[in-house]
């Protein structure tokens, strides 16, 4: 089903995605957009990007449902496209470039195809399950191994979990003094997908979605990377609420730091 040249119709449509949201970055005004929930916006670009996916990946693949950040599941959930049409709405709203598309094609719960686009640099990272993470149509290789004090590490904060704020700055605070640092862009697919590619080499965030991760979950397996949960069961979307992931080292050190500061 997920395949090479299904990927290759995936990408142009996505890209066609991202130079609409470039033509509408920076003009509307800073602060903008609805608040569906707390500090979680959506604009009229979000729900058009989200029209323009469904209505190219439908032709793409007639018999697949559809599971999107805005208009939610329809259709077929066992094939389904997951889409993000603007993962970090927050920052594109202010005038910040660290947005991105994310798309996934899901089978029978597990991600077979993944494309994420960050349009402010073009930069497009892509996988079909087995054949490599690709960025820009080249291939990533794994990152090299690394102690958590030499790793950078990516984080979110815990604005959709207010029950687990003390126990992430807890967290965050022996992090921050056993690795490199601590980046926070707001842009979970973004982050997910350099942690992949061994930009950063480590990350943990609560409460994502399965729309914030469908895609960047595959290209984490596709290098070797690690995902799992507090307590180092691999992560599912659908039933965990804590990521860590990165690669094996890392990961590992990360999640006995994370394990004693997060409850059971």
């Amino acid at each position: 089903m997920a395949d090479r040249q299904l990927l290759d119709k995936v990408i142009p449509l996505v890209e066609q995605v991202g130079r609409y949201q470039l033509s509408r970055f920076r003009r509307l005004p800073a602060g903008g957009g609805e608040e569906k929930l707390a500090r979680e916006y959506v604009s009229e670009v979000d729900l058009q990007s989200e029209q323009m996916l469904f209505d190219g990946l439908g032709k793409l693949l007639p018999e697949a449902g559809f599971f999107g950040e805005e208009t939610g599941t329809r259709g077929n959930d066992r094939l389904r496209w997951i889409i993000d049409p603007l993962d970090g709405t927050t920052n594109f709203l202010s005038g910040l470039e660290q947005f991105c598309v994310s798309v996934a094609l899901e089978v029978d719960g597990r991600s077979e195809l993944g494309v994420v686009l960050r349009p402010a640099s073009a930069e497009c990272f892509s996988a079909v399950r087995g054949q490599g993470l690709k960025r820009n149509g080249q291939d990533c290789r794994p990152a090299l191994a690394t102690d958590l004090e030499k790793a950078l590490i990516g984080t979110g904060f815990p604005y959709r979990s207010r029950d687990l704020k003390e126990s992430f700055f807890r967290c965050c605070e022996e992090v921050l003094y056993a690795s490199r640092g601590i980046r926070r862009f707001g842009a979970a697919a973004l982050d997910l997908s350099y942690v992949a590619a061994g930009f950063l080499q480590g990350f943990w965030e609560s409460d994502l979605q399965p729309y914030d991760v469908a895609a960047a979950l595959l290209f984490l397996e596709e290098t070797g990377g690690l995902a799992t949960n507090q307590f180092g069961i691999p992560y599912s979307p659908y039933r965990d609420r804590l990521l860590i992931c990165g690669m094996p080292q890392v990961h590992d050190q990360l999640l006995t730091i994370i394990s004693k500061h997060y409850p059971a």
